[in-house]
């Protein structure tokens, strides 16, 4: 009796039998395919051929991805290094809240940037930072347990920012004293283009300028 064997058998076999080809060399001149490269009938050696060329190819393209997102990883943290010595060099407390906010702005090109804090030390109680916040922006604050980043759907913090009716986007960080629950401040980070802020974007450096912040201004707390 013959054994009829499918597709799957075959393939399983020629697996399972890796010294075939070598054992029947000359199968692989015989074999022909057709190749969805080439458009035309080729050998069992040139179709191989193909395939190895399709796949290092496809790993260029991903080798280039890498070194792509390394590259701006790079550009990202020797911003943030920078941004961070600037925080190291204020001359005084009253001076952080303005040099953090300037140093977004010009170091990462970031249009709009603005914070809020809450219960600030009595000599700071009437700087621009320390101005009113509702409850519900408090509430909203707390609730943050990651980077709030996406459309501006008239959010109170919004408000604080320049040019507010041109804010499309938005980045909001809770501010947090030796990792309280309860934050007591929100740095905001606005922007007119829609897709600058998403909420599909990543947000580890986000995290880390959060927490840079939050480190930087507990010096203005009561």
């Amino acid at each position: 009796m013959t054994q009829q064997f499918d597709s799957a058998s075959v393939a399983q076999y020629l697996t399972e039998h890796a010294h075939f080809f070598e054992e029947h060399a000359e199968l692989l001149s015989k074999i022909k395919l057709t190749s969805p490269l080439a458009g035309r009938t080729v050998s069992l050696q040139e179709r191989q051929m193909e395939v190895l060329r399709e796949k290092i190819k496809l790993l260029e393209m991903r080798l280039m991805d890498l070194i792509r997102v390394g590259q701006d990883n790079d550009a990202i943290t020797t911003k943030f290094q920078a941004w961070s010595k600037s925080l190291l060099l204020a001359r005084n407390d009253v001076d952080l809240p303005y040099v953090l906010i300037n140093g977004l702005q010009s170091i990462f090109s970031v249009p709009h940037a603005t914070l809020r804090i809450w219960g600030v030390a009595e000599e700071f109680a009437h700087v621009w930072f320390a101005a009113p916040v509702s409850v519900d922006a408090r509430i909203f604050a707390n609730g943050l347990a990651t980077p709030f980043c996406g459309k501006n759907d008239d959010f109170e913090a919004a408000s604080w920012l320049e040019d507010e009716p041109s804010i499309q986007s938005l980045v909001m960080l809770p501010l947090h004293a030796n990792q309280a629950p309860e934050a007591f401040g929100l740095l905001v980070l606005g922007s007119p283009d829609p897709q600058r802020f998403t909420s599909e974007m990543a947000t580890d450096f986000l995290v880390k300028i959060g927490e840079t912040a939050s480190a930087a201004l507990t010096c203005l707390l009561d």
